[in-house]
């Protein structure tokens, strides 16, 4: 017989709904690291909803659990004694006497002719304590799967420590709790009984933030050879019975049993709510790094261009001072006593390239060496301040994700994502070779200039001077002098070519400086741009990750949000049902 047998057709509804919001709930945690402790109560909780009742009986080794059980089925049909005698747990059924089955390694079910077996399974669990920890692991294994748990403590030793934990993990199930004082017949008077039961009822109370529901009695004394109950503790067991009657009665069952898997649930997205804000926060205060450390950049690439136009004006204060000292010398030499010089171009020429041309071309291309040198060492910087960020963001988490699942894989994911950014950004810092990567930039600005024509600043020679000269036959000095118009003449054409050859060397610079400056910047620019796409391709992997997770658990948190509205609503029909 299954539980569905038993259900008025709002019931097959609620059951029917509970089915589905368990396998709602697996599958928006399909996505998770979804503990494999969790899945199986989730699916056992599934299960269980075809299954008669569950009530387990959970407590300290020698509390009593096995003679409990013997009490209230009006038979010895479990082994008892005062050391450990069960070591696995014992499902009790309905049916004929035959030898256990053994369902996995830690499970055996046993069958016995008790009425009382009919409608409900009882579990008999090993004994937990300090010392057997493996059959505690059992026991809290198990706890999910019931439907009503008896929490057995001995009046020799009440609620211990050991008692007091297992208690709060079975609290986290929200299973309905019955606590029985058992061997109370070992205590002296009513007063030691009664003190006994305040201490537990405080200590339960306590920890579960309701009044439990508490009996005191001897399972052992509650029955004699011959079945009958001893009249001195008849009061307490029977009141003890009634109870489970009562309350283990067919629509007692029902709700029940419809109120376990809620409780599964409830508690299994609890866990899963609290782990994605948690993941949240992590994925804020990283968005908050990734924002710092884009901030960071965009900082870089515009005090980089704004630095850039200081080291410019340098330059073109060179060209101007070039510039100048070549209106001085046309002023000083372009004159009509110097005709004859002159026309001897190449000792004009040298004398052009020695007070005009000067040290330009070396200022200039220290002046392109200390941009470039500035550059890399820009980048270099950002690197370091990229690995130094995320150094700090890795250190700051290693002990919360620590705390998590070793292997999780958000865990995992995350940390390999800042490992690999940051040995990245380690590896270019360490690697980083500032005299390649300027000879390399070097080059680059140099093949640039080369294509425009401006290998050599002194290319605006004297050329145009003798071309401004010597374009008229005014200049021919010997027709000139030929003509014997040498003084009106050279009054009147002589300025004018000296202005004109100024022009021309104005209209030359400005030609120079204009290029110059458009060549460095396209390079600078675009070396600029090389390196901002740099760093940002470091970043992209770690930054879409942050924004996919985000969104994702953005989602999942809102999923998770419903189901448990879900599940108190749920919860609301079967109380009131």
């Amino acid at each position: 017989m299954t539980i569905t047998s038993l259900l008025n057709t709002k019931q097959k509804e609620i059951w029917q709904s509970e089915r589905d919001l368990l396998l709602q709930l697996m599958g928006n945690l399909e996505g998770w690291e979804l503990a494999d402790g969790e899945r199986k109560h989730l699916l056992e909780a599934l299960d269980q909803l075809n299954e008669l009742f569950l009530l387990v009986i959970v407590g300290e080794f020698n509390s009593g659990k096995s003679a409990l059980i013997n009490a209230l089925l009006g038979e010895t049909y479990l082994k008892e004694g005062v050391t450990p005698t069960t070591d696995r747990i014992h499902i009790v059924k309905y049916g004929d006497r035959s030898t256990p089955e053994m369902v996995g390694e830690d499970i055996r079910i046993l069958r016995f002719p008790a009425d009382m077996l009919r409608q409900i399974h009882i579990v008999d669990t090993p004994g937990t304590n300090a010392v057997m920890r493996h059959h505690e692991a059992i026991v809290r294994e198990f706890v999910p799967r019931s439907d009503m748990v008896i929490f057995v403590t001995s009046a020799d030793r009440p609620f211990t420590q050991s008692e007091r934990e297992f208690l709060e993990n079975i609290r986290e199930w929200g299973k309905k709790v019955v606590v029985v004082i058992n061997k109370i017949d070992i205590l002296q008077d009513e007063g030691a009984i009664e003190e006994v039961r305040q201490f537990v009822q405080n200590q339960v109370q306590h920890l579960l933030g309701f009044d439990p529901t508490l009996f005191a009695l001897s399972a052992h004394k509650a029955r004699t050879p011959s079945g009958e109950i001893e009249s001195d503790l008849v009061t307490e067991f029977i009141r003890f019975q009634g109870y489970l009657e009562q309350t283990l009665s067919e629509q007692g069952i029902i709700k029940l049993k419809l109120l376990n898997p809620l409780g599964v649930a409830s508690k299994v997205t609890a866990k899963y709510l609290q782990l994605a804000q948690e993941r949240l926060e992590i994925l804020s205060a990283d968005a908050e790094i990734m924002t710092k450390v884009e901030h960071q950049l965009a900082l870089f690439e515009s005090d980089t261009d704004e630095e850039f136009g200081r080291h410019l004006d340098r330059m073109d204060k060179d060209l101007l001072q070039m510039r100048l000292r070549g209106e001085e010398f046309i002023d000083n030499n372009l004159r009509l006593l110097k005709i004859p010089q002159l026309l001897r171009s190449k000792e004009m020429q040298s004398a052009f390239e020695r007070e005009v041309v000067s040290d330009t071309p070396a200022r200039m291309d220290g002046n392109i060496h200390e941009i470039i040198d500035w550059l890399v060492e820009r980048e270099l910087r950002q690197w370091r301040m990229m690995a130094e960020e995320l150094g700090r963001r890795k250190q700051t988490e290693t002990l919360q994700d620590a705390a998590r699942e070793a292997a999780g894989g958000f865990a995992y994911n995350r940390r390999q994502l800042l490992d690999t950014l940051g040995h990245q950004a380690d590896e270019v810092v360490r690697s980083y070779n500032r005299t390649v990567e300027a000879e390399r930039l070097m080059t680059a600005v140099k093949e640039s200039i080369a294509l425009v024509g401006l290998v050599e600043v002194g290319a605006i020679s004297l050329g145009l001077i003798l071309k401004a000269v010597l374009t008229t036959a005014a200049a021919d000095a010997t027709g000139i002098l030929a003509a014997g118009l040498l003084g009106m003449l050279g009054l009147a054409i002589i300025p004018y070519r000296r202005e004109q050859a100024k022009r021309e060397l104005r209209k030359k610079m400005s030609e120079l400086q204009g290029t110059m400056r458009k060549v460095l910047t396209d390079s600078f620019k675009r070396e600029l741009g090389l390196a901002v796409n740099r760093l940002n391709e470091a970043l992209a992997p770690y930054r879409r990750f942050v924004r996919s997770e985000e969104e994702q658990l953005k989602l999942t948190q809102s999923e998770l949000h419903q189901i448990a509205k879900d599940i108190e609503a749920i919860r609301f029909e079967v109380d009131r049902d």
